[in-house]
């Protein structure tokens, strides 16, 4: 099978990867520094330490430690003798840098110190160290009073990485450390100056020039930008920032190649790995390979494709889920396939160009388990079964749930399949996918909400739980990315969606007290009876879900500009904006700013209609005492992160599709938030977490495939140009593959038609 750029993409007038693509060179040049720079940052590094990690009990006295910190070294740098100094930075030379001119170094400083201190002699120490310490010459001698505390710290190593992988507290932008660059300085001159540093310290603490504080910390502040948190004032780099998550990447893949590799599961914190079946799916591998591609790691995906090429068979006699495997490893594999033959130079590799033995090699794969997968399909209805066995081409009904599959999991494998019937014409998996759509419709779900689940054997409904959460998110979510994938030829999806959307309105959409935010909540009995103010992390989907459905994949301002556009899209973009303001305060609302796993709001007792009049505040008061935080309540059992991508997700088409740069600053913060409570000791990646409501938070000792797959997918592609995977030229699918739009050509159609329907959506006649 030689399949290579079906849609003719290579094609288009532009590439979307034309003023992205990094580099991934690093030139490390030599940093010289002065003994005041050496005493004012080991002791900056000493007092921020011990400042970050103070107690609830003791953080007041931190904080004015911090402040009388900032004067003492002021007033003692002040009197000691100046001393020229050359310094050059490392540079990380990026082809998209190259055009950003002068933007200010990357502000890394609101980090804390995590609960977790990697280790120094990691073998993952090296590397790090090559990414974030600044050079220094090591033939220098030290000429600082403290080096024997760099020394401590370091394990010797001079030039490695001060205190924590993600971040160089210490040391302000374009200045090294360690190596005694001044040079040789006579021993009195520096027991004179530490005396000095005291002898101010005790003056500025009695507060004898106390007018001249505020304007000492001013100077301060400006010249160690990281001292206090970032205010947000200055200009954002945000190919820096974009940087971070590439680290954050490699971090938690090496992680896993170290120790864990092949495995179906990882365990950061145990160093250890499991597999879900004897010979592994490839479940962490697969998930990853296209973030792999979109941020040019070669190496890493040269090591994932030798393994999928030598290791990977679904010659199991085991049962998988239906729905799990087909997001993750089909939509895995068919991600690869598209990217590497339309972006062949994103993380190149010559053994998959045209006539190379591995040039199919995605696709191949993911034609042998889908048709594995096919089983599933073969039951009395053509609703999937939950399950099915690779190697006997069998489906098994679900052991759970009286024998019901999810309606969720039923209806998300249509992009996959139909982009798979695209490439290979094998109607087959078109119309297999397809006809679970025409089934539930059949149903004449009410406003076009659907229960969570359905019987495979019969096509009908089981129960009547209504919820955009787990079970019922993503039969929403293809409903208009089915409509988009096929260049908007297939209306009854389009309309589909804007009868769900108008019965969510109708339903589920509330405002709390006494803030008055916006929630989507649930109806576990059905739509008659009470609204539950429940929110899963799962429906934070649903912001940027609604924009795109509004706008098509436009820009709001391009599609404000059609003869199209019409009040309900107007108004479901001020939905959009305030559902994601919700899932905002979803991570406010945590002590360690990331969202649990599901958040329950204080409503009235009469829920308020859509209709009704609201206006929640603009900000989140940090004040733990806030009015705005007596509408949540996380209940311990629910307190757990998963590092779940749904948030971003939205952060993502919101600031694509707006413009609005407050949704990738607080995508932004939420990074930050990751990498400071969920980093691992030892170079173990990231973690999740079972408690994220208390600091330090409690762990659960696992990293999901999705962290890789999506979450920091979707970090990357918020700090990236627009033009990287535009919104009007791919579908994502729900584990955040991308997939190109098509046109279905003569060899396929819709080949349903919907039954009659009532004003609310049952059927009649």
């Amino acid at each position: 099978m030689n399949v290579r750029d079906p849609f003719n993409i290579r094609g288009l007038n532009r590439d979307p990867t034309a003023n992205w693509r990094p580099k991934r060179n690093i030139t490390n040049t030599t940093t010289t520094h002065d003994n005041t720079s050496n005493i004012t940052t080991t002791l900056q590094n000493v007092i921020r330490t011990a400042a970050a990690t103070a107690t609830a009990e003791t953080a007041a006295a931190a904080e004015l430690l911090r402040e009388k910190a900032s004067e003492v070294l002021e007033a003692g740098t002040s009197l000691l003798p100046a001393t020229t100094t050359a310094n050059t930075t490392n540079t990380r030379v990026s082809s998209e840098q190259q055009g950003v001119g002068n933007l200010e170094e990357e502000d890394m400083s609101s980090f804390s110190i995590p609960k977790n201190v990697p280790s120094f002699s990691n073998p993952q120490r090296q590397y790090e160290d090559r990414l974030w310490a600044a050079a220094t010459n090591k033939n220098s001698k030290p000429g600082n009073i403290l080096s024997g505390v760099q020394d401590i710290i370091s394990g010797g190593n001079r030039a490695a990485l001060p205190m924590y992988k993600d971040k160089p507290y210490m040391y302000p932008p374009g200045r090294g450390y360690g190596g005694g660059g001044g040079g040789f300085r006579p021993r009195r001159k520096r027991t004179f100056g530490l005396l000095l540093l005291v002898v101010a310290g005790l003056v500025w603490w009695t507060g004898i020039f106390s007018g001249e504080q505020e304007a000492s910390v001013g100077r301060l502040n400006t010249k160690w930008g990281w001292w206090r948190q970032d205010t947000g004032r200055s200009k954002a780099n945000w190919l820096k920032r974009r940087e971070r998550v590439v680290e954050a990447m490699e971090l938690s893949w090496d992680a896993y190649e170290r120790y864990a590799w092949g495995m179906d599961e990882f365990h950061p914190e145990s160093k250890s790995g499991k597999q879900m079946v004897p010979k592994g799916l490839g479940w962490i591998i697969i998930d990853s390979l296209d973030t792999l591609m979109l941020m040019n790691l070669t190496s890493r995906l040269s090591h994932a494709r030798e393994w999928l090429a030598k290791d990977l068979t679904w010659e199991q006699d085991e049962y998988v889920n239906t729905f799990e495997t087909t997001i993750r490893m089909l939509g895995g594999l068919l991600s690869a396939h598209y990217l590497s033959t339309t972006f062949p130079q994103l993380a190149p590799i010559t053994d998959d160009d045209p006539g190379k033995p591995g040039e199919d090699l995605y696709l191949e794969k993911a034609k042998d388990l889908a048709d594995r997968l096919m089983a599933a399909f073969d039951s009395p209805s053509g609703i999937p079964y939950a399950s099915v066995n690779l190697k006997e081409f069998k489906g098994l009904i679900s052991h759970a749930d009286s024998g019901a599959s999810s309606t969720a999991e039923t209806t998300t494998l249509q992009l996959e399949f139909k982009y798979l019937a695209k490439l290979t014409g094998e109607k087959d998996f078109w119309d297999k996918a397809e006809k679970v759509m025409q089934v539930v419709d059949d149903n004449g779900a009410e406003d076009g909400l659907v229960p969570i689940f359905i019987f495979a054997t019969t096509g009908k409904f089981h129960g009547e739980n209504i919820r955009l959460g787990s079970r019922g998110d993503s039969y929403y979510e293809y409903l208009i990315k089915q409509y988009l994938q096929t260049n908007k030829k297939e209306p009854v999806y389009q309309e589909m969606w804007d009868e769900a959307l108008q019965g969510v309105r109708k339903h589920l959409i509330t405002y709390t007290e006494p803030s008055q935010f916006t929630i989507i909540g649930e109806r576990p009995s059905g739509l008659k009876k009470e609204l539950s103010p429940k929110m899963d992390h799962l429906v934070c989907f649903m912001p940027g879900t609604i924009a795109l459905a509004a706008t098509g994949g436009l820009t709001e301002k391009e599609a404000r500009g059609l003869p199209t556009w019409t009040e309900k899209n107007e108004a479901d973009m001020q939905l959009a904006r305030e559902l994601m303001h919700t899932c905002w305060g979803m991570y406010k609302y945590m002590a360690t700013g990331l969202a649990a796993e599901i958040t329950y709001f204080n409503i009235p007792k009469e829920p308020l209609p859509a209709s009704a009049p609201h206006k929640a505040p603009a900000e989140f008061d940090p004040d733990p005492e806030a009015e705005w935080r007596k509408d949540f309540d996380v209940k311990p059992q629910d307190s757990h992160n998963l590092q779940r991508p749904e948030t971003v997700e939205s952060l993502f088409y919101m600031w694509r599709i707006t413009g609005e740069e407050k949704y990738r600053d607080w995508g932004w913060e939420m990074f930050k938030s990751f990498m400071n409570y969920t980093a691992v000791e030892d170079g173990g990646g990231f973690t999740s977490l079972s408690n994220a409501n208390i600091i330090p938070p409690r762990t659960r000792d696992n990293m999901e495939s999705f962290w890789l797959a999506e979450t920091l997918k979707y970090f990357y592609l918020l700090f990236s140009p627009n033009d990287l995977l535009p919104l009007d030229k791919v579908v994502f699918n729900t584990e955040a593959h991308p997939l190109p739009r098509f046109d279905m050509g003569p060899l396929f159609s819709t080949g349903w038609k919907r039954k009659p329907r009532d004003a609310v959506g049952k059927l009649v006649g």
